[in-house]
């Protein structure tokens, strides 16, 4: 019996011995992030993405005009009651679809069709397409069409076009202006009446709505606008906390509800508080191994599932702008980067249902990557 307990000891030591070694030799695991391919807006890029607003902001058909009917005055056709963002699909797309050729020309003096591209810029916003474009919005039933997604748009637009240097900018420019100086009435007459943010991932979204709006007003110098939009971000937002990210995407978004308000916040807060309102907000950014998944598409024929390449798009230029000059964020570049990739090869070539709006998104969202 004596020897049987001193062979179950000597038993047990051998065991745990083998244990431990065997421990010992596994090596440690760690977390490691890939790094994605930094997306780069080139000329073959360019080219690439040039061709989507050329193909559709003359194209009246298929058309989503989203306008309530007074009358039989006004069942006309998307021609005549937008002559100047009457393609693309519906009146939003016409107006980024506008921006896009611009910022590309701007960006590129060698692009392909530069003289064309800039005809059919100046044919569509003539001064007297224009003129008709804001009596629509003059219109009775028209007050708050396009409130605000296609109001960002269209300052996003104007901002572009009074920051590029080419006598052709300052015509356009020009007869821009009477649509552009109506949005911004309308900014200054709705904010102060929002009691509330709106905060859906698709068009009514009230901080991406302010975001381009203040883009506008600081490049332009609109103290007014710009003010008025510091404050009621401020109003809106500062007391926020615990953004429930995990919860995003929703089916049909092409924005983030979370980011698109950092992205806000990050413009209009200096950058201590702002530091300070991030980490109550998305605490989880900070850390050097957050990752979040890309909206994944999964039929690009239908039109409200492709949204989900717009969030990865919209998501990458709200990445850049929260971690633009604070080194502690610079992860959430290659975050973007991944959103960027894995949308940017599947627009071009593909169906009408996304090629008339994802190369605005896609462009705004390179134009973020930071270059060398």
């Amino acid at each position: 019996m004596k020897n049987y307990y001193v062979l179950s000891f000597a038993l047990l030591v051998l065991s745990c011995n083998t244990s431990e070694n065997k421990t010992a030799t596994i090596p440690e695991q760690k977390n490691e992030v890939t790094q994605a391919e930094i997306p780069l807006l080139n000329l073959v890029e360019a080219n690439r993405l040039a061709q989507l607003p050329m193909d559709c902001i003359q194209t009246e058909y298929p058309n989503k005009l989203n306008q309530v009917i007074g009358g039989d005055e006004d069942l006309q056709s998307p021609q005549a009651l937008h002559p100047a963002f009457y393609g693309c699909f519906d009146w939003h797309s016409a107006v980024h679809g506008h921006w896009s050729l611009v910022s590309l020309l701007k960006q590129f003096p060698d692009l392909n069709n530069r003289e064309k591209s800039i005809a059919m810029l100046l044919e569509n916003m003539s001064e007297e397409n224009m003129k008709i474009e804001v009596s629509y919005f003059l219109g009775k039933h028209n007050a708050s069409w396009e409130r605000t997604y296609g109001w960002a748009w269209l300052l996003k637009l104007a901002e572009e076009l009074h920051t590029w240097d080419d006598p052709n900018a300052r015509i356009l420019e020009a007869n821009l202006q009477p649509l552009t100086d109506l949005i911004v009435g309308k900014y200054l007459e709705f904010i102060p009446k929002l009691n509330y943010p709106i905060r859906v991932g698709e068009h009514p979204n009230t901080a991406f709505g302010l975001s381009f709006a203040y883009d506008y007003a600081k490049t332009v110098g609109s103290f007014e606008l710009k003010s008025l939009i510091e404050q009621r971000a401020i109003d809106f937002y500062n007391n926020d906390a615990g953004c429930p990210l995990s919860w995003e995407p929703s089916g049909f978004d092409f924005l983030s509800p979370c980011l698109e308000e950092a992205a806000l916040m990050k413009r209009v807060l200096s950058t201590e508080n702002y530091k300070t309102w991030l980490h109550n907000f998305l605490p989880q950014l900070k850390d050097n191994n957050f990752t979040v998944e890309t909206g994944k598409v999964s039929d690009r024929t239908d039109g409200k599932l492709v949204h989900l390449d717009g969030v990865n798009f919209s998501r990458a230029w709200s990445l850049n702008e929260i971690a633009k000059d604070l080194p502690e964020y610079s992860h959430l570049k290659n975050i973007a980067n991944q959103h960027i990739n894995y949308s940017l090869p599947s627009i071009v070539g593909d169906s009408y249902e996304g090629g008339h709006w994802l190369g605005s998104f896609a462009i705004y969202a390179l134009n973020s990557v930071e270059r060398d």
